[in-house]
């Protein structure tokens, strides 16, 4: 029987254009087996910022060399089932898919094994689509019916190639449940890693807010800003870039500051000196809490997703946040108060220890081990 150190193997992502929580994963899955070969849909990372993939080069799809692919290839997913479906992992013993969309999708024979590591089945495509429809103004007229349409075929697509899955890695039980609601297979519980060396405890705290995310319809950074314009006795500053600013600006009163894009060694100090870290999307993992918690800063969030299991609220015996019940300004002002009446109950090294649970040292074992033992058991 062949060792793992001896297969071939692929690893299969998206998209390569940033560096953000699915990355990570990559990264990690790639020091685990460094000799592995790159496969995304498109690669458009710059060169300065290949470190984290090693420089390898990434085989990628016809969508790499469509018109404005650049920056507008999110607006061909309609042919991404067809692209991903064309790369050739024949000559592999292994493949490793890295799947929000579509990675999950690539063609794989009978004496080949697949282990999907799945941040979430297709968004837009399931339980957000209603959202999806009504923030891209596509809930009426012809183009709301071919958007539906074409996400109805990717629901038909996306749950029939579940089926080439050999087994799934979920990055959290909330998306372990997603798995087992759309294509009825049960899947492992594997936490990202988050690189807890980068973000040291910090106990002496100032008196304001933080949020810091891309400034996109589903983190709800505009819920937050209209949250704090109605407490102007409190400061928020708000960290990140994206669509969604201008929007947002306009919702803003003065205590209420906007940074944009921070370094994550300036974002890491704000964190630590936050009085608290205000997270209000619905997230699979959520890697942000649990960097805020890294630095002994409590979190203050929207309690459903993954941050259910990265944050411990006020009935924990050792609590490192609070939990608003819905995705409202209403809800957040409260949760804030609700802070501020029992944050002496919260403490840094609390914090601390629970973001340790999450440790690239742990990512690394518990991932290598499944695979171990996955090939092993072939």
């Amino acid at each position: 029987m062949s060792t793992i150190e001896n297969l071939r193997i692929a690893i299969v992502h998206e998209w390569f254009a940033n560096y953000a929580g699915s990355e990570r994963v990559v990264e990690q899955i790639l020091n685990l087996f460094p000799k592995a070969d790159l496969f995304a849909v498109v690669d458009f990372l710059e060169d300065s910022k290949r470190d984290f993939i090693q420089n390898k080069k990434v085989t990628t799809t016809f969508i790499q060399n469509l018109p404005f692919a650049k920056t507008k290839f999110r607006q061909y997913l309609p042919l991404m089932p067809l692209a991903i479906e064309q790369l050739d992992l024949s000559a592999y013993d292994l493949v490793i898919s890295s799947s929000h969309a579509v990675a999950k999708g690539v063609l794989t024979a009978p004496h080949q094994l697949h282990i999907s590591y799945v941040h979430s089945p297709i968004r837009y495509a399931w339980d957000f689509q209603h959202q999806y429809l009504k923030e891209s103004n596509l809930e009426r007229g012809i183009k709301s019916w071919i958007a539906r349409w074409i996400l109805h075929q990717m629901r038909i697509w996306d749950t029939r190639t579940a089926n080439g899955v050999d087994l799934f890695i979920a990055n959290s039980e909330f998306i372990a449940r997603r798995i087992q609601k759309v294509y009825r297979r049960s899947a492992r519980v594997i936490y990202p890693p988050v690189d807890l060396q980068s973000y040291a405890l910090w106990e002496q705290k100032q008196e304001f807010y933080l949020t810091a995310s891309r400034l996109v319809p589903y983190k709800r950074i505009d819920l937050i800003v209209e949250a704090f314009s109605q407490m102007r006795d409190r400061q928020l500053i708000v960290i990140g870039d994206g669509e969604q600013m201008a929007k947002i600006r306009a919702k803003a009163s003065v205590n209420i500051q906007f940074l944009g894009h921070r370094e994550p060694e300036e974002l890491c100090s704000y964190m630590q000196n936050a009085k608290a870290f205000v997270f209000a999307a619905e997230e699979d993992f959520g890697i942000t809490p649990v960097e805020a918690q890294a630095c002994g800063t409590p979190v203050i969030a929207y309690g459903r997703g993954g941050v259910r299991e990265s944050v411990r609220g006020l009935d924990s015996d050792r609590p490192t946040g609070i939990f608003f019940a819905e995705q409202t300004a209403a809800s957040i002002r409260a949760a804030v108060i609700e802070f501020e009446k029992n944050g002496d109950r919260i403490l840094p090294k609390d914090c601390r220890d629970n973001a340790l649970r999450f440790s690239t040292e742990r990512f690394q074992r518990e991932f290598r081990e499944f695979v171990d033992r996955a090939w092993g058991d072939r």
